[in-house]
């Protein structure tokens, strides 16, 4: 069997909190360098503000932490918000600040490190979620955002078979903060059935360290007894 690619530099989304927090957590275990790119990044070295909705000064923000850091083996985004509410009450500004979020800050991202990813044929690893590949009521924003990052990256993958690694990642409800600050209607069940972030983190190390010529292109991770799944 093929040896296991060594984890390298890693640019992650989001990188403070939630599956973000799990991922960079999961690099450095793995003997990687977590660079953290988050609104509220925290005091490490290797944490940076940015906000990925504003497209323009992320670009140049990724750009000029790619040549600081030499380049980077990997790009996890795993920024990503949601405002539940139903399309006629939710404020357009609000809409898209979410679609910017997701989908637009996730492609900026990607934009900017890719020449330093091409360099090294590094690996690309984006969030969708199976409001990716399904709808849910008081959530077209988030639906919009996350089938966009699908159909991106799958037409990333395509663009740059042979050059570059790209994965994409469907986890189901997480057991973090996303759902802090709901309202009751829009937060999971006593009862819900809600993976551990750090799980969904280890099943993306996994995408990450394939060897060479070996890819894994997209990835469900759900409870056993997902409900919504397939």
């Amino acid at each position: 069997m093929a040896q296991e690619r060594e984890v390298g530099t890693v640019l992650i989304t989001g990188g403070a909190s939630g599956l973000g927090a799990a991922v960079a957590a999961a690099v450095a275990e793995r003997g990687g360098r977590p660079v953290v790119l988050d609104v509220n990044p925290g005091d490490g070295a290797d944490a940076h503000r940015a906000d990925v909705s504003d497209t323009r000064e992320t670009e140049r923000l990724v750009a000029e932490l790619a040549e600081q850091y030499g380049g980077f083996d990997a790009v996890v985004t795993a920024a990503g918000i949601d405002r539940p509410a139903a399309f006629d009450e939710i404020a357009g500004a609000e809409w898209e600040t979410i679609v910017a979020v997701n989908l637009l800050g996730t492609v900026a991202v990607v934009r900017a490190a890719l020449p330093s990813l091409l360099a090294v044929h590094g690996r690309v690893v984006t969030i969708a979620s199976s409001l990716g590949l399904r709808v849910f009521p008081d959530a077209s924003a988030y639906c919009a955002s996350k089938f966009g990052v699908v159909g991106f990256s799958r037409a990333l993958a395509a663009e740059t078979k042979g050059r570059l690694g790209v994965t994409t990642v469907f986890p189901a409800g997480m057991d973090t903060r996303f759902f802090d600050g709901r309202e009751e209607r829009y937060k999971p069940a006593a009862d819900a059935q809600l993976i551990d972030a750090r799980d969904a983190a280890e099943a993306i190390l996994f995408a990450l360290t394939r060897p060479a010529g070996v890819e894994v292109r997209e990835l469900v991770i759900c409870p056993e007894q997902e409900p919504s799944w397939p």
